[in-house]
């Protein structure tokens, strides 16, 4: 037993970090059980195993939680986190912050974290940008604030604590620390995992597995999947420091700093009073000699004007890396899944990374429930990868623009951001010409098979009033309706619209709301009251018709809209399941 234990090694780091400096973070750690396949020499079937318990894995495993369906996890570390690279993800988008809510997370995150919606941006002493993400459209209707900050690893650690608290009442995830896919298989009827652990090693056979292993994943070769990738030679090193006077709580952007030989600077407030700052190196830098911690000190001192002791500035964690873009041609392969940066990896411009593998896993998390138990056709499984490879293609795109704007090529991009940022200074239509990260927004499915042309747009997380007058919001609707569909239907209808929404209500998998404005008498059992119209707005369901609605998926995109209770309303919801394929 002993020497099984000392055979199994320790997980090292990885995401690109090189080297790290600092003190670093306390990660908690969780205990190894043994598996029960070890006593028996079982070969157990699982009908889901997901690999990987970062934060795409454990989004995923907790709504799998919420809905009733058995998975296990596997994780070959014993904490959350990344050992020796634990500052990763911190900057988390509303999408993605109204997920955590409807997963249970989202008021510890809220506490935890730090709110922010102005953004600068400086060339030299200049500022020549700045944004308020609360008064864009995009933003502006969502209980939830546009970004929350907060260390990656605290919000896998809440991610954790909820599905033991959700498996209290009903077992149905098990994670298995200190577990290690070794080798990966798959024919037509099921998947084999090899495992290794400090107790030995042992078989699984599964039905689907998803690999959300990370950048590094080993399913990527063993499926033969292909890829397409784009890594370039700019350098970056953080630091995440702790000040003892404070700079504002606000996003700065630095394109050109002078404190730091021109190169850019992003500076971004996290839990715990710690500053991130992205410093640009220049390309042929030793990441080793950046990253020391005399070095970062001179760095800093430079950037705030003074000399920082110790009882001023506090390094916590140092880690220099390099960015690069990858993006899987097709996110499935035969019974394997990929999600997260298993499945695409972009620079973190606009935080379009770890916000992207949470939506891969709210993507993928109700199709499996829905097809596992028996609401929804297989064929429903395949629109994760059409859905999520458009979101990622379209991430892809926009980070590179962005890291081209911050370290352009000289000649015609040189020349084109000298210009931009000159126009900026004095001219309001050239502020958008500057490209410090188009922040994370919910990408659109215009290319999906399970979507109406209607469709394929992500609700905000509204307000309502329930029929007995208590606030409501968006995510409490869907909550309600279980991992089935919802239908909205909106104002007072016909009798004989009303009829036929009371057979619609009547329906398996298929959740019926009236949604009336203030004085509009119900004429469904289960009505709300939107007040202000944001329901509507949302929905993009047009006002001047009597009867309009909208169909929402569990993951609360728009599966398709319409402006009467008809044959057209049939098909959506047998399109949304995957029953019949959209007609170009």
């Amino acid at each position: 037993m002993l020497e099984t234990q000392a055979a199994y090694a320790d997980t090292a780091f990885s995401n690109g970090y090189e080297f790290t400096q600092g003190t670093g973070y306390t990660l908690p750690e969780y205990p190894f059980v043994a598996p029960p396949e070890l006593a028996t020499s079982e070969v157990r079937r699982c009908p889901l195993v997901i690999v990987g318990g970062g934060i795409s894995g454990l989004s995923l495993a907790c709504a799998l939680a919420h809905l009733g369906v058995e998975a296990l996890l596997l994780d070959e570390d014993n904490t959350v986190g990344v050992k020796g690279a634990s500052s990763r993800g911190i900057c988390y988008a509303q999408k993605t912050l109204e997920i955590f809510k409807r997963l249970g997370v989202y008021e510890r995150i809220a506490r935890k974290g730090i709110q922010w919606s102005v953004g600068r941006t400086f060339a030299g002493e200049d500022e020549v940008y700045s944004f308020d993400l609360r008064q864009q459209q995009t933003h502006s209707l969502s209980a939830e604030p546009p970004f929350i900050n907060i260390q990656q690893f605290y919000i896998e650690g809440f991610l954790v604590e909820q599905i033991h608290t959700l498996c209290r009442s009903q077992p149905c995830i098990d994670i298995r620390w200190n577990n290690r896919i070794t080798a990966f298989e798959q024919n037509n009827a099921f998947a084999t995992l090899s495992i290794t652990t400090p107790a030995g090693d042992y078989t699984l056979q599964a039905d689907h597995v998803i690999d959300c292993t990370g950048s590094r994943s080993p399913f990527r070769a063993w499926c033969g999947a292909s890829i397409t990738a784009k890594k370039g030679d700019d350098r970056w090193c953080i630091a995440d420091v702790r000040f003892k006077d404070a700079p504002p709580v606000e996003r700065h952007t630095w394109i050109e700093a002078p404190f730091n030989d021109n190169r850019a600077v992003w500076q971004h407030l996290m839990a715990d009073g710690v500053w991130r700052i992205d410093y640009q190196m220049a390309p042929n830098c030793d990441p080793e000699q950046v990253s020391r911690e005399d070095v970062v000190r001179a760095r800093l001192n430079a950037q705030f004007k003074r000399e920082l002791g110790e009882d001023e500035c506090h390094i916590v964690w140092v880690g220099p890396y390099a960015y690069r873009s990858e993006c899987l041609d097709g996110l499935r392969h035969g019974r394997v899944f990929f999600v997260g940066d298993a499945a695409h990896v972009v620079s973190p411009f606009g935080a379009r990374g770890g916000n992207s593998g949470v939506q891969d896993a709210d993507n993928l998390a109700w199709k499996l429930a829905a097809v596992l138990q028996g609401r929804a056709s297989p064929s429903l499984l395949d629109s994760y990868s059409a859905e999520r490879h458009e979101a990622a293609q379209q991430n892809v795109l926009v980070t590179n623009r962005t890291a081209r704007f911050l370290r352009p090529a000289d000649g015609a991009e040189r020349l084109f951001r000298t210009a931009a940022l000159g126009l900026a200074r004095q001219h309001l239509f050239a502020r958008q010409l500057v490209n410090t990260g188009r922040m994370s927004v919910p990408n659109t499915y215009s290319r999906s098979a399970v979507c109406d042309k209607t469709g394929g747009m992500a609700t905000q997380n509204v307000s309502f009033s329930w029929a007995n007058g208590q606030p409501g919001e968006l995510v409490d609707l869907l909550s309600w309706a279980g991992g089935q569909l919802l239908l909205l239907v909106f104002g007072a209808l016909p009798a004989s619209a009303a009829s036929r929404l009371r057979e619609l209500a009547g329906q398996s998998g298929l959740r019926c709301v009236q949604v009336l404005a203030p004085g509009e008498q119900p004429q469904a059992r289960e009505h709300v009251i939107d007040r202000r119209g944001h329901l509507r707005a949302t929905c993009c369901v047009a006002a001047a018709t009597a009867g309009g609605w909208a169909l929402l998926r569990p993951d609360s995109y728009v599966a398709a809209t319409g402006q009467r209770l008809d044959s057209g309303l049939v098909r959506a919801v047998s399109v949304a399941i995957g029953l019949q394929e959209e007609n170009a």
